[in-house]
């Protein structure tokens, strides 16, 4: 596939990336059991010292559900979708301090059978439109909302309130966030119309941040398409283009979102035990989209690029290359109904290719 960047396109180049498929102590990684092994050594490496670690894994047991209310059934239709039906849904989480509740939405179209489903915690941002909400229904998806902003504030005192009051940690805000996609697919679990294991996860910007590292740590995610992440998603903090942004930029501004450590490493890229293509990686087999805007520039296209390529090369090694997809479209840093739509159709296509 050819890309719109190369490595001549950075401005910035702070050296050579770490080798996805050789192991810690120089041995090739050649086959798809030992990419089971090398992947611990990835997720031991990326998951503590940038994002500061994940809250707790819990048993789906620990999460149960109450429908708080429920569109009329006789309503024509929801999203201009005859027979739509929108569930307003408490979440409860057990096994930490105290309890913790949070809500999504669910909107549901009419099947004899259960159907696939996408989910976005970017609720704070109120992206669902009725355009956004049609397109996706009325292709046979359930669309879930819930807030991220619940788990964790997007604020400094981030760690004061949310899920640090019933599972305390060093985690930041992005690993929070993560884990509220987890605890969505847990709730799904309790709905038999629902097929989780056809569910896809979606986020935008700082919600493409912590979509991604959802899949990256939580196998039972079939595919999550990346919205313009950038620094902390899927872009590298090696390679960098013009005004791409950068640990000094993200960690002076946005500190909790990161394990207490990262910003140390500000200026210092070229010592950085990892990078971002060990985020990627870890989606692998699985379905990974990465979706970017020509005119945002802060998303480091040009980084996003050399991920692909680097991150490429783990899917090939699994035979799984058409599980990963890489898009640009004309336009600014936003979540487009364009955007949902071609997530839809990576979707839709990774959904018969993989017999689900």
């Amino acid at each position: 596939m050819e890309l719109p960047f190369s490595k001549s396109d950075a401005v910035f180049n702070e050296g050579p990336l770490q080798d996805l498929l050789t192991f810690n102590d120089g041995s090739p990684v050649v086959s798809s059991e030992d990419w089971r092994r090398r992947r611990k050594e990835i997720y031991d490496t990326i998951i503590p010292l940038e994002y500061g670690g994940m809250p707790p894994a819990l048993e789906p047991e620990k999460t149960t559900i109450d429908i708080v209310s429920t569109s009329s059934p006789r309503a024509k239709s929801l999203f201009g979708v005859p027979k739509t039906l929108k569930y307003n849904i408490e979440v409860s989480i057990a096994g930490g301090l105290e309890p913790f509740r949070f809500n999504m939405k669910l909107w549901l179209p009419k099947s004899e059978t259960p159907v696939p489903v996408i989910v976005t915690g970017d609720d704070c941002w109120e992206f669902i439109t009725e355009e956004v909400g049609n397109d996706v229904v009325s292709r046979g998806f359930a669309l879930v909302a819930f807030d991220r902003c619940f788990f964790a504030r997007d604020r400094k005192d981030a760690r004061d309130r949310g899920i640090y009051r019933a599972f305390p940690g060093e985690y930041g805000a992005v690993s929070a966030w993560a884990w509220g996609y987890h605890r969505v697919y847990d709730a799904l679990l309790r709905i038999p119309e629902i097929d989780v294991t056809r569910m896809m996860i979606t986020g935008h910007s700082r919600g493409g941040k912590a979509a991604q590292l959802a899949a990256a740590t939580d196998e039972r995610i079939a595919l999550v398409a990346d919205n313009n992440s950038g620094c902390g998603g899927f872009g590298l903090h090696r390679l960098r283009g013009f005004h791409s942004e950068a640990i000094s930029n993200i960690t002076s501004i946005f500190p909790f979102w990161f394990g207490k450590d990262f910003a140390s490493y500000s200026h210092r890229e070229s010592e950085l035990p990892f990078d971002q293509h060990f985020l990627s990686a870890l989606v692998a087999p699985r379905g990974l989209r990465f979706q970017i805007a020509f005119a945002d520039t802060w998303a480091n296209g040009v980084g996003a690029c050399e991920n692909y390529r680097e991150t490429m090369k783990v899917y090939k090694l699994l035979g799984a290359e058409e599980n990963f997809s890489i898009a640009f479209r004309e336009g600014p840093h936003n979540h487009t109904p364009a955007d949902w739509n071609h997530s839809l159709d990576f979707a839709q296509a990774f959904f018969e290719r993989n017999g689900k």
